[in-house]
């Protein structure tokens, strides 16, 4: 598998058929445990996961669906102006340098937005909480329409670096056809 830059992901022009890295390239133990989002506007929280078992060890299975996550949000999601994202995670043995998070969305090969955080170091052996706000893009109606009528053709992919080697990719699908 060729190496996978910053560079590369932040110039993709549609999400990727693929994980652009294995389950057990994430050498530095990072979990993901926590994850809430809220709109910044009213404070009401959209959906907020836990994982249970936290405390247990985990081995590394290779199992790309692990990897992917389907969210089901309703129309009205796309009239948010801000988003704020609280994750926890954990850190395994070793340091974390230069944490990156670039996140991509795409509806079809149109790029709606690209996101790119970073944090700059994490200690070995510890729980992390990292809260990350998105301004949402502004969508035409008719983008917004084609959307709601194409559930789970919006999608995005989540590329986790540190100090620029990707050691995660994980990947999303986005219905926002009506609640029922």
């Amino acid at each position: 598998m060729d190496i996978i830059t910053p560079d590369y992901v932040s110039a993709l022009t549609e999400a990727t058929d693929r994980f652009l890295c294995p389950l057990s390239a994430n050498v530095y133990g990072i979990e993901f445990v926590y994850f809430k989002v809220r709109d910044l506007e009213s404070g009401t929280v959209l959906f907020e996961v836990t994982n249970e078992d936290e405390e247990e060890s985990r081995e590394v299975i290779e199992d790309d669906s692990i990897r992917t996550i389907k969210y089901h949000l309703g129309p009205d999601f796309l009239n948010l102006t801000a988003l704020g994202s609280t994750i926890g995670f954990k850190v395994g043995s070793k340091e974390v340098r230069n944490f990156r998070m670039i996140e991509r969305h795409y509806f079809r090969s149109t790029l709606l937005k690209s996101f790119d955080f970073n944090l700059e170091f994490c200690i070995p052996g510890t729980r992390n909480t990292w809260e990350v706000i998105y301004e949402m893009p502004s969508l035409p109606e008719n983008l917004k329409a084609d959307m709601i009528a194409a559930p789970w053709e919006t999608k995005s992919d989540s590329f986790y670096f540190v100090e620029n080697k990707l050691i995660m990719h994980n990947k999303a699908e986005y219905n926002y056809s009506p609640l029922s």
